[in-house]
């Protein structure tokens, strides 16, 4: 199994039941998902989680991610301090289909707090269905790498 078959998952603990349910949803589709944690409701720190999520893309265990927390506003600022990582924080299918279209992010973030059950799967099916448009978009994301 390449690295391009498998999504990386990881949350803190404001996002545990959408973590579940976005693993689930990936699993019912095939997918092959890298379960970084959290496991438990006890209160973590983020930044832990997309440093894991971060080093799991970079070692090439996955090719794309999903990040979660409360807000989904602090995994993302820490997600996005490592120069591979583009994640994106997103809150309904227009976003997440643009993320991946101009800007080819590699990790989607969501608040389990501030998302809804159907419209995170929404997020989720249109952010790994979504292809990177290039061209002039090309340009600008060759300037963040």
């Amino acid at each position: 199994m390449s690295s391009q078959d498998v999504i990386v998952i990881a949350s803190d603990h404001g996002a545990l039941e959408m973590k579940a349910l976005l693993k689930q949803h990936m699993e019912q589709k095939g997918l092959t998902v890298l379960d970084l944690g959290t496991h438990g409701t006890d209160s973590v720190d983020y930044p832990d989680f997309a440093d894991a999520v971060a080093a799991a893309l970079l070692d090439g265990r996955a090719a794309r991610g999903v990040l979660l927390c409360g807000s989904g506003i602090g995994i993302s600022i820490a997600a996005n301090r490592h120069r591979h990582v583009r994640a994106a924080l997103v809150h309904d299918g227009y976003g997440a289909r643009m993320c991946r279209e101009h800007n080819d992010a590699n990790v989607l973030v969501m608040g389990g707090r501030t998302t809804g059950p159907e419209t995170a799967k929404d997020c989720l099916d249109l952010f790994l269905s979504t292809p990177f448009a290039g061209g002039r978009h090309a340009r600008r994301i060759e300037k963040m790498s």
